[in-house]
């Protein structure tokens, strides 16, 4: 574990921006997210010719870490942990929009030349700001970390990381709140806000075919107020947008990450144009379904 130094007794003080909870899923999930970043970064450190300018990109970086609620302490987020990443990156960048969290990220990195912290909203900081310096055509290519705290993510943003063709994603898709919030309701009784919402992040009106129309719907069995589609259909519906609209080549199934009522709380998508980066996800990814499994009977 990275050692957090004085920010022990930082928490200890209430600053909202460094008492954020996370669940035992939420550190499952870095752990898969930094052991893959050990890896990319071996490999791109180790090409020559050509030679790689590789950057790390954490969109919702957060307050750098965390106050696990399992442990009740303070533990590094995916932030801290990449910057402990070795071989490192030749360059990050942490995006918020929130200004207590990014006070914390430049205090974090506060001796990093190698460190670039954005405050704003990702939807067009990534875009406008961090894609036009991870150019496929100088060599140099990235790891992004998309982890919204909701549907604060466009799908335009996902689609203009795509096209770059530079960059592979870790993408946290966030099934609890898109069922709390539209899937879970009766079509009709949706408001316009959340269909905005989940429009946006999806891309366009398409989501709205999780519903099977009352008529087809079974007397009994599944209530009325309640999306036709199961979570992994919901999933894989998504997938399937990943790689066919917004052109990532490959998408391997995403892992489904539960809280301790074995419900699933989100789902932890990769995103690549590599074939490399795909079968080393699906490895990392595929050995924590094992592990999953495991703790599960225990």
């Amino acid at each position: 574990m990275v050692d957090l130094g004085s920010d022990q007794d930082t928490l200890a003080s209430g600053d909202p921006a460094l008492l954020e909870v996370i669940g035992p899923w939420t550190e499952v999930k870095q752990e898969i997210i930094e052991k893959y970043a050990r890896v990319y970064s071996t490999i791109l450190s180790s090409r020559q010719r050509p030679q790689f300018h590789h950057v790390y990109i954490d969109a919702f970086a957060g307050a750098g870490h965390y106050l696990s609620k399992a442990k009740g302490i303070a533990v590094p987020g995916s932030a801290q942990r990449a910057l402990a990443v070795e071989p490192p990156f030749r360059e990050h960048f942490f995006i918020d929009l929130d200004s207590l969290k990014v006070a914390r990220l430049e205090a974090l990195a506060r001796d990093r030349s190698d460190v670039t912290v954005l405050h704003g909203d990702c939807n067009q900081v990534l875009v406008e700001e961090v894609l036009p310096r991870v150019r496929y055509d100088q060599f140099r290519r990235g790891l992004c970390i998309l982890d919204p705290y909701g549907l604060q993510l466009n799908w335009s943003t996902i689609e203009a990381v795509a096209k770059a063709r530079s960059i592979e994603i870790f993408l946290n898709f966030p099934t609890m709140d898109i069922n709390r919030n539209v899937l879970r309701r009766d079509p009709a009784q949706i408001t316009l806000a959340q269909a905005s919402r989940l429009t946006a992040f999806w891309g366009d009106e398409s989501w709205r075919e999780l519903y099977r129309p009352m008529a087809q719907r079974p007397l009994w069995g599944e209530p009325e107020d309640r999306k036709s589609a199961t979570n992994e259909e919901v999933a894989e519906m998504y997938r399937q947008r990943l790689e066919k609209v917004a052109g990532f080549a490959f998408v391997p199934r995403p892992l489904p990450m539960r809280n301790s009522t074995n419900a699933i709380v989100y789902y932890l998508f990769f995103a690549s144009h590599h074939k490399l980066g795909k079968d080393i996800a699906e490895d990392i990814i595929e050995l924590e379904r094992v592990f999953a499994r495991y703790r599960k009977r225990g």
